[in-house]
């Protein structure tokens, strides 16, 4: 007897990609580009998009987005295609939402819910699903427009289980439209929730400080192999995937370097082209461990055809983070599906390592470079270390660089470095020289 198999999830909403090129842009991102972009964000979201649409306009309609006839031709590609969604390459106001909702009657996405929807599926941890819950509260506030989630039943940032609609992830399901009242409340207690995170992220932090091990934060667009360089660094086997977004939650492993000093290196979120500022305030606490690092390991796809693109993008947000100024070294990853000129490369990034994280091709020349440029921060000292406090004469060897060491009747003579957060420990002992103190040299 033959046997039918049935599916047993719903099939993949159809989206439709709707774009718009301003005349007056300095964006580092063509308008296709933006689009095949948020064509990898609708696959990973579920997404399956039938067709796009682009216009240029010097501004975006107050009211539509795009101009009045680009809307009828949307309406003529509705009844032809018959998709499920429309995804806005922007983010749209309260009142353009509604009314293309109400031109095209479909679900009417931007980019900004497309994210927050990603983040929604991919968020692990309890401090991962709260800054997402937050982010999608503050950004649905203000459009309370639809039948919306009940707080009850809400099933918090990571509630992206089967049979939810895209943008739709997050709070459940209900009849009833949240009061706004009841929102605020709940965005204020998700704030106070991670105020306590962020305490809890604090106390961390100080204590791996006190391990006196350097701090490495791996930043870069998403996709670029951040996790996967993780994984070569390291070994720690990280969720690697080739998605948009595919970790939120930071890790952080220690790793040897070639002195044999170690450093704690930590994976980061990924960056994007207009990153919600929700999602920037929201992930505040994760995104301290880039503001706390000592070093940044600016990783770029080499293969991605707007890779100088992408690099401005996250160099942007790392100024909007207050992190711009910090020591960065530039990793160009995926070095095995290069097939251009590497002297390309090159002339776009100097001084930049290159690495196939995957083949883990370039790892040790990485690993000296980032010990280089973190001695080359640390300040030269001068001291001369009492033989009652031999455990500082300990803690130099096995955290500094030692050019010169002599024992003396008075103490241990050293010169050379120190990581800038052991210093103060040897200010004491700085040698004097003709009246002048030589403790610290920049």
């Amino acid at each position: 007897m033959k046997t039918r198999s049935y599916p047993t999830h719903a099939p993949a909403e159809k989206a439709f990609l709707v774009g718009v090129e301003l005349k007056h842009d300095i964006s580092s991102f063509h308008i296709l580009d933006s689009l095949d972009e948020l064509a990898q964000l609708c696959g990973t979201a579920g997404l399956e998009v039938v067709g796009q649409a682009t216009q240029k306009l010097e501004s975006v309609h107050p009211n539509t987005y795009v101009g009045k006839g680009k809307v009828e031709e949307l309406v003529a590609w509705k009844r032809e295609l018959n998709f499920d969604v429309a995804v806005f390459d922007d983010e749209l106001l309260p009142r353009q939402g509604r009314e293309l909702e109400d031109a095209l009657e479909v679900k009417i996405i931007d980019r900004t819910a497309l994210i927050l929807d990603i983040f929604a599926q991919h968020a692990r941890t309890r401090e991962g699903q709260l800054q997402v819950e937050l982010a999608q509260y503050e950004y649905r506030l203000p459009r309370l427009t639809r039948l919306w989630t009940h707080l009850a039943r809400q099933a918090g940032g990571g509630g992206g289980g089967s049979g939810v609609g895209v943008g739709l992830r997050g709070p459940g399901e209900t009849q009833l439209e949240v009061d706004r009242r009841d929102i605020r409340s709940r965005i204020s207690q998700l704030k106070k929730e991670l105020e306590q995170v962020r305490a809890h992220r604090k106390h961390y932090r100080q204590r791996r400080e006190s391990n006196n091990a350097p701090v490495i934060a791996i930043v870069g667009y998403t996709n670029a192999g951040k996790s996967t360089l993780l994984n070569a660094l390291s070994d720690a086997h990280v969720l690697a995937e080739n998605k948009l977004f595919a970790t939120l939650d930071p890790t952080t492993r220690r790793v040897r370097l070639p002195s044999g000093h170690e450093a704690l290196f930590t994976d980061t979120v990924g960056f994007i082209q207009k990153l919600p500022t929700q999602l920037v305030a929201a992930f505040r606490a994760t995104l301290e461990e880039i503001s706390d690092a000592d070093l940044l390991l600016h990783v770029v796809d080499a293969t991605h055809p707007n890779a100088q693109g992408q690099a401005r993008t996250v160099e942007s947000v790392l100024q909007e983070l207050d992190a711009a100024g910090k020591p960065t070294q530039i990793v160009l990853n995926k070095l095995d599906r290069y097939t251009e000129d590497r002297a390309k490369l090159i002339e776009a990034f100097p001084d930049a390592i290159l690495v196939s994280a995957a083949q883990g091709d370039g790892i040790d020349q990485l690993l000296a470079r980032v010990e280089d440029v973190l001695e080359a921060e640390w300040p030269a000292m001068d001291v001369q270390v009492p033989f009652t406090a031999g455990e500082l004469v300990d803690l130099f060897h096995r955290f500094g660089t030692i050019d010169r060491e002599e024992h003396l009747a008075g103490g241990t003579h050293i010169q050379g470095r120190i990581p800038p957060h052991l210093a103060d420990r040897f200010l004491p002992y700085a040698v004097r020289r003709r009246g002048t103190r030589h403790a610290m040299q920049t």
